[in-house]
């Protein structure tokens, strides 16, 4: 059993892979990691392509949902992307920003950082800023976000309970958050669950979904909404490197559902401690 620590330098390697991956690859497969499939194209992402800001640089193809079109960013706002990858979605934040606003993107692979920071630097962004760092410990001081936007990345993490509480941490009093991200309705086959590539693939580090909204509202947020879901179908060639034909068969007809989520949630105005209680 690999342990959390583990887990992070998985991803912290494939990711580094994925960052000088093209988009096409990164989409045929499952966010970027294990094999590839020529059954379907595009098995996660949405697309991104008619929203302003969106720049094709920055987009690797990695996330599961679009998190900043439900994320109600307004003129002015300091936005975080955690997990931000090459800047995808700080481009998409800062168009609604405007350049009045400030956008923070955090992500702990080095050529992920390096990529956004020369994306960044291409288009003169000065208001967009990129910070190496793990998202279960921000580099962030506490309650400067109005909004913090995540895409297929909670997955990853380990402790995501951890995650939740610094999202508490950063958020501003009524600040909120909308989070694309991969959640489960029964249980993964074993071996899915077990290996190391569908861990940094998203799936197998992916948690139940009621368990993932209890972990929110046990961390203190309200008017937690489920935005936006849809069912992710792994293509038979991707789950064959995994499964045998009767584990296949088992799989695609049981009870298990694989899911992207949008959810949306707020820190409350006054919180225990706040002094405003």
């Amino acid at each position: 059993m690999n342990t959390d620590a583990q887990l992070k330098e998985i991803v912290r390697q494939k990711y580094s892979e994925i960052a000088l991956q093209d988009k096409e690859t990164n989409q045929s497969s499952c966010c970027g990691a294990g094999g590839c499939s020529t059954e379907v194209y595009n098995i996660m992402s949405d697309d991104y392509t008619t929203l302003e800001g969106y720049n094709p640089d920055a987009d690797l193809g990695l996330g599961c949902g679009l998190p900043t079109q439900f994320a109600n960013i307004k003129k002015g706002d300091t936005v975080i992307d955690l997990g931000s990858g090459a800047g995808n979605d700080c481009f998409v934040a800062r168009a609604e920003t405007g350049e009045i606003g400030k956008v923070i993107g955090i992500d702990f692979t080095p050529a992920m950082i390096d990529k956004a920071r020369a994306n960044a630097e291409k288009r003169g962004f000065n208001n967009v800023e990129f910070r190496q760092g793990d998202i279960e410990k921000m580099p962030v001081t506490s309650n400067v976000a109005d909004v913090i936007v995540s895409n297929c990345v909670l997955n990853l993490v380990p402790n995501k309970d951890g995650v939740f509480k610094e999202i508490f941490r950063v958020l501003k009093p009524v600040g909120h958050f909308s989070i694309s991200d991969v959640v489960l309705v029964g249980n993964l086959p074993e071996a899915l669950r077990k290996d190391a590539e569908m861990y940094a693939g998203c799936v197998s580090g992916a948690i139940q979904k009621q368990v993932y909204l209890e972990l929110i509202r046990h961390n203190g947020f309200q008017n937690i909404t489920v935005q936006k879901e849809k069912p992710i179908i792994i293509p038979d060639d991707i789950l064959k490197n995994y499964l045998d034909d009767e584990e296949l068969n088992k799989f695609k007809n049981g009870t298990t559902g694989i899911f992207s989520v949008t959810v949306f949630a707020q820190k409350p105005a006054c919180t225990p401690g706040g002094g405003c209680c």
